[in-house]
């Protein structure tokens, strides 16, 4: 569920027109909706309200500190994967005892950073790491608390680049030496086993494999148990998707349903991992048509939104609804919709029916909120683009609009080219 509607003729994010953010802002530009996060943060903290836990919200799907401080006030913690996502929680107001840290390459500086902010765990994905994280904490004569990234071996049935919990992916331990890297974990000195963790994917649409890997998951615990290891933390992940097309997700309270019944007195806290799922059907990304162009046997739609903008299209595929900001009687047409990106690949759409536009019209790009902004770049010299946030009638401009100068600023020229 989310707030971008029409009203008569003008598609609105909750009560501002859409073309007005669009005139005020420029374009392209990532409108977000602050009903929408709040509701989607909420529909989890109530899914799980009767048992003890954390939402920790997944950085990496969106990072804007506006976002970030939302979330925070409504007491949602973090999932990092670097340490500039530690730095950017921390500055949203996130506390650290709700932070986790996952990601198969932390460095020597990031866990000496994560320690001192003391964070509440490590999600550790590698012997090596474990090993690493213990001789950090050694020379800051303190202990890591961690959890291991359990990989279970479950088919989450979503595409295969975000697909994180099969035995052949580079995340986590393998279920079958689990047990064998909890041994070892215990027996170093500057460590603390505090939890177990999964994650199988991101974009599932089913909720048994949800419950799959958890039922694997739980015998390790119950065995960890029989070993009197002390697990306070059982970190289920995230990975919920999302409707882009035709999609019909389950939402939070569906899964919580079938698995709550399968920790009930646990004397255990739960915590969970969602990214997309709160903030991917609470962004928009509105783009201005430049051109029109006939080609051999197909039209193109040429906007000034690019891959660079917008990669989750070229990198996966993938699918976003496209629609006209102003609606009107029109025909409809075959179409790719593509960026001014010298590549190819360039593209938001191929072989789309969407209805008729003309130049100076503004289109805009449904469920975009997450994997975005976070992976845009500045690809063929193209400043980073503005993100608006909308609440109620008001609207607030929450990263500004980047420049030329910003391209060069961090740049240096040699003495000897001078």
């Amino acid at each position: 569920m989310h707030f971008f509607n029409y009203k008569g003729a003008e598609l609105y994010a909750e009560e501002v027109p859409v073309r007005a953010l669009a005139e005020k802002y420029g374009t392209p530009l990532y409108i977000y909706s602050h009903k929408t996060l709040q509701r989607h943060f909420d529909a989890y903290d109530q899914a799980y309200r009767k048992f003890p836990h954390i939402v920790c919200y997944a950085l990496k799907a969106n990072s804007n500190g506006a976002v970030l401080r939302l979330l925070a006030k409504r007491g949602c913690g973090a999932d990092i994967v670097s340490g500039g996502e530690l730095f950017r929680a921390l500055k949203a107001g996130i506390p650290a005892e709700k932070i986790v840290y996952a990601g198969v390459g932390k460095t020597e500086e990031e866990i000496r950073n994560a320690l001192k902010a003391k964070i509440l765990m490590f999600n550790v994905e590698s012997e090596d790491e474990l090993r690493e994280i213990d001789k950090v904490a050694g020379k800051m004569k303190t202990k890591a608390p961690i959890a291991l990234r359990i990989n279970p071996d479950i088919n989450a049935s979503t595409h295969p680049y975000i697909s994180t919990g099969m035995r052949e992916h580079k995340f986590g331990i393998s279920i079958d030496e689990a047990l064998e890297n909890y041994r070892l974990a215990s027996g170093l000195k500057n460590i603390r086993v505090i939890g177990v963790q999964k994650h199988i994917g991101s974009q599932i649409t089913k909720i048994d494999p949800f419950v799959d890997a958890l039922t694997r998951i739980l015998i390790l615990l119950d065995r960890l148990n029989k070993e009197k290891f002390d697990i306070r933390y059982l970190d289920i992940g995230g990975g919920l998707g999302i409707t882009y097309a035709d999609e019909k997700p389950p939402v939070p309270a569906d899964i919580a349903r079938k698995l709550l019944p399968l920790i009930n007195g646990r004397d255990i806290t739960l915590i969970m991992e969602p990214g997309r799922s709160i903030v991917g059907n609470a962004g928009i990304l509105v783009t201005k048509v430049l051109y029109l162009k006939k080609g051999e046997g197909k039209e193109f739609v040429i906007v000034d939104a690019g891959m660079n903008d917008l990669m989750r299209p070229s990198l996966y595929d993938a699918y976003h609804k496209i629609v006209p900001v102003a609606r009107k009687k029109r025909s409809m047409i075959i179409s790719d919709i593509v960026g001014p990106i010298c590549e190819s690949g360039d593209f938001i759409a191929k072989g789309r029916e969407i209805a008729k536009v003309n130049r100076g019209e503004y289109l805009a790009v449904m469920s975009a909120g997450a994997y975005g902004m976070s992976m845009s770049s500045n690809y063929n010299s193209r400043p980073f683009i503005a993100e608006v946030m909308v609440n109620g009638k008001t609207h607030s401009l929450i990263r500004k609009r980047g420049n030329y100068e910003d391209l060069v600023r961090n740049e240096a020229i040699p003495g000897y080219l001078r």
